[in-house]
């Protein structure tokens, strides 16, 4: 079981620069199928890079893969010294298209890339929720 992370302005297709993205939707993929476990949003991003990439970062922490439009190298950089595998795709590209390829990929018999990521991940647990605010208290108005 993995968490894939996708950076979307709307939950339907990853659109999304890492550094400026305000909306990361979580997924839980294994060999079965894939869920939404959470839509996680962040507030707008900072012009100082490091906090940018920093707040992004902790949002995306117990993810495994991380599907983005583009990423800056210094990000990049970070991302995979956390343990985390970007994938750069086509802005647009749909969320279920590539949920199902992962689940495909999964299924079968995963490319080395992938494997070494199932490897290397521990037990992934949530990260502190200091960067985002719920969806739900955004839609009922409770989220400043």
């Amino acid at each position: 079981m993995l968490k894939i992370a996708f950076a979307t302005g709307d939950g339907t297709a990853v659109d999304s620069h890492f550094g400026w993205c305000r909306r990361f939707d979580i997924y839980e993929v294994s060999p079965e199928g894939s869920r939404l476990l959470e839509s996680r949003l962040l507030d707008e991003a900072s012009e100082d890079e490091e906090n940018k990439i920093e707040t992004r970062l902790s949002a995306v922490l117990d993810c495994a893969i991380l599907n983005i439009c583009d990423i800056g190298g210094t990000a990049a950089a970070r991302v995979i010294k956390a343990k985390i595998h970007p994938v750069k795709v086509l802005k647009g590209t749909p969320i279920p298209e590539l949920l199902d390829r992962y689940v495909t990929t999964l299924a079968g018999t995963p490319p080395p890339w992938l494997r070494k990521v199932m490897k290397g991940r521990e037990p992934q647990t949530p990260p502190a929720q200091n960067w985002t605010r719920s969806v739900s208290a955004v839609l009922k108005g409770d989220a400043a």
